[in-house]
């Protein structure tokens, strides 16, 4: 009998300190200020790539991401619009090379995340330090869309994707307008890459 009880005593200790230590994740319901026109600093990592970016939302589906680093990106902008991607260089606008395709894809992704998410009334996920974790799946993989006690964007991430973007000095922009001063041009970029491709639109503008 007093093993049997020494048993259950121990059993009971475990089970105590299991749960103590895995504590169930919290659900809540937020304000949603996802569909705000913003603009707001981006620290992006994908795969081996790290980049940095300001990133801006003006509206449902209309977006753009200017690089500022690494140097193979910087001062390239990639303006979403409509279904369209066009990307732009000191003024010079060409089509996006393959070489810039996954970070296309990436922005597309948190394009269809957070536009699908600002279309609700309230958020609904995880407490995460005082922020909100949203959780949900698209077509590239499931992610995780973080919001700060404002409603706003704060990280998303797609760890099969081995992405994570997180903002920063995320500002509110109370009158959006979107400005083009890029010159068209009709030559495509090269295959090769984003250096090659303004290289390219360069020459053809001369």
């Amino acid at each position: 009998m007093k093993k049997l009880l020494a048993s259950v005593l121990i059993f009971v200790t475990v089970m105590c300190l299991f749960s103590c230590s895995a504590p169930s994740a919290v659900n809540r319901k937020a304000a949603n200020e996802l569909g705000c026109a913003f603009e707001s600093k981006a620290m992006i990592t994908l795969d081996k790539l790290n980049a940095e970016a300001v990133i801006k939302r003006f509206g449902d589906g209309e977006w753009a991401a200017e690089f500022t680093s690494p140097n193979t990106l910087s001062g390239i902008v990639m303006s979403f619009s409509e279904g369209n991607v066009t990307a732009s260089y000191k003024g010079l606008s060409f089509s996006v090379p393959k070489s810039a395709l996954p970070v296309k894809a990436m922005m597309l992704n948190l394009i269809e995340a957070v536009d699908t998410n600002a279309r609700l009334e309230e958020l609904s996920g995880e407490d995460s330090d005082g922020m909100l974790a949203v959780k949900g799946s698209l077509d590239g993989g499931e992610y995780t869309l973080t919001v700060d006690e404002n409603g706003h964007v704060s990280a998303f991430e797609m760890p099969n994707n081995l992405l994570k973007m997180t903002f920063t000095e995320l500002t509110v922009i109370s009158s959006p307008e979107r400005t083009n001063e890029t010159i068209p041009v009709t030559e495509t970029a090269t295959e090769s890459g984003v250096s090659s491709a303004v290289s390219t639109e360069t020459t053809s503008a001369e």
